[in-house]
């Protein structure tokens, strides 16, 4: 019989976030339905700017332990760049994108770009490319969520029956049916500030799980070198190797591309963005500057420390994705193991919700306020956000059964075409006064279909051509490099020569966005 201690924290952790929820909708009452429901009237602290802004997800605590469970310390170069999110993120575009916001008055990324380039057309494009792109990232949350809640659930009928649903287990089933109604529930409640105010709680508990299952997996594999060496037996030298060893996995061209992408494309992604505009004050965003770069620091070194540990602790596990699970419920005891799994669940329930509010936007505000009917009253707009939050995650839900094997693949493909739609053309908003809508849309529309042109193939032929392990999700690498990095460059070429080409925009009608700034409001 399952230990009910594990189930028992993670029901209090869903308790809890449920709660934070009630009160996230009624404080949010305060400033009106759609600036508190999608914003959060503007008002985040340098707690929430930080703990909110770690886009720490299933990946974090799913997917990346899972490849280094599986490939070794070279995660550790994969992974290493994450410690400059803050400085590129927060410091490049921060002040900029909050005082857009505030002349503009918009609420939504799509809407900020619409009114900076007086674009509705550019704002529809905007909506949705980010609703394509986000639902891809919600299909690797939910399956997330289903394995954590699968390996703690009791048997319930038919949890242990040979039927199956999409190939998967019946317990995987009941995971995801749990973990999807507990999450739509808070994020309809709360909105926006409920991610907001359940991310700062729950980035609390993944510090403390992570803390916790350090030393835990430390002191079971005996220390780092017998770990190592019997990851090497396990998997093969290259599993202490570094790019250039001729090693299969990550070689130097990659491990170029995906320091560039947690660094630099990180800065484009919607989720960040939206919270660039939230934030209260100046000091704000310095202070949540400093608190995020000590946050990553401790949040990712023991994760590689731990997972390389986990390959001599568990070392045939048929399914890497399910090691973070696995190993918290192996090596501590059941209520600590509770604790421990707390963390990813809580990851991943923070990530889901930012992303349900961020397509529920672009719907209820960018497509059906702005386009179908403007006079909407606050009840319908309410219920409009709602019901499209609860279509979103079944829809979610759904692509959780049909996941390929590694959920990272999907969240390199959907953070690195999130990176490549949005990042050149917010700094093309924010900083260049010559720039055009045309420029804006060709940038935006080049950046996503360069990644999508580079992943087609690996769909059709299920095999990844650099090393050739099979799988469904994979990209073709030209000249190594991994699609994104294509799609930047893609982006920002096509956003400066259509620009260039174009008629300079009237200076009236750009003078107030590049006039000496004002100090921020405090909301």
């Amino acid at each position: 019989m399952t230990d009910p201690a594990p189930l028992l924290a993670l029901t209090l952790l869903m308790g809890a976030s449920v709660a934070i929820g009630v009160a996230a909708n009624r404080w949010a009452r305060a400033g009106g339905f759609l600036k508190g429901y999608f914003l959060a009237n503007r008002g985040l602290g340098s707690w929430s700017m930080a703990l909110t802004a770690t886009v720490m997800s299933g990946g974090t605590f799913m997917g990346f332990p899972s490849l280094v469970y599986q490939y070794g310390w070279v995660l550790a170069l994969w992974i290493a760049s994450y410690m400059m999110v803050p400085l590129c993120t927060f410091a490049v575009l921060g002040k900029r994108m909050g005082r857009l916001s505030r002349l503009t008055g918009a609420i939504t990324l799509p809407e900020l770009l619409r009114e900076r380039f007086r674009s509705p057309a550019l704002g529809a494009a905007a909506s949705t490319v980010m609703t394509f792109i986000l639902a891809f990232s919600l299909v690797s949350q939910f399956k997330a969520g289903a394995i954590i809640l699968q390996t703690v659930l009791p048997a319930l009928p038919g949890a242990r029956g040979d039927w199956t649903l999409a190939g998967q287990s019946p317990d995987f089933v009941y995971g995801l049916l749990v973990f999807t109604l507990v999450v739509v529930t808070y994020t309809v409640l709360g909105g926006f500030l409920a991610a907001v105010w359940t991310d700062v709680f729950q980035s609390v508990l993944m510090a403390v799980g992570v803390l916790l299952l350090f030393p835990l997996a430390l002191a079971r594999s005996g220390g780092l070198e017998p770990a190592t060496l019997a990851g090497v037996q396990a998997a093969g030298p290259g599993f202490a190797f570094a790019p250039g060893a001729e090693r299969e996995f990550l070689p130097f061209t990659l491990a170029v591309s995906f320091f560039c992408m947690w660094s630099i494309a990180g800065m484009g992604q919607p989720a960040t963005l939206v919270r660039l505009m939230a934030f209260r004050d100046t000091p704000t965003l310095r202070h949540a500057m400093l608190l995020l770069a000590v946050y990553n620091t401790l949040i990712y070194l023991p994760l590689v420390f731990t997972f390389i540990c986990a390959r001599s602790i568990l070392p045939g596990l048929e399914k890497p994705d399910e090691v973070m699970p696995r190993l918290a419920l192996e090596i501590a005891s059941p209520l600590v193991a509770g604790v421990i799994l707390a963390a990813p669940f809580g990851a991943v329930m923070a990530t889901v919700s930012a992303f349900l509010v961020q397509i529920s936007s672009a719907v209820t505000q960018d497509l059906y306020h702005r386009w179908i009917n403007p006079g909407a009253p606050e009840a319908r707009l309410r219920l409009l956000s709602h019901a499209s939050i609860i279509g979103v995650a079944a829809v979610g839900a759904t692509g959780g059964l049909f996941s390929p094997k590694f959920l990272q693949a999907i969240i390199v493909f959907a953070g690195g075409a999130a990176a490549c739609a949005f990042l050149f053309p917010s700094i093309m908003a924010c900083f260049w006064a010559r720039a055009t809508a045309r420029g804006a849309l060709a940038s935006m529309l080049a950046g996503v279909l360069t990644v999508l042109a580079l992943y087609v193939p690996g769909w059709i032929t299920r095999q990844d051509p650099l090393i050739g392990e099979k799988g469904n999700f994979y990209p073709f690498y030209l000249f190594g490099f991994a699609p994104f990095v294509w799609g930047l460059l893609a982006s920002a070429a096509a956003g400066i020569v259509v620009t260039l080409r174009d008629r300079a925009p009237e200076p009236e009608g750009v003078a107030r966005f590049f006039a000496a700034p004002e100090p921020v409001p405090a909301k």
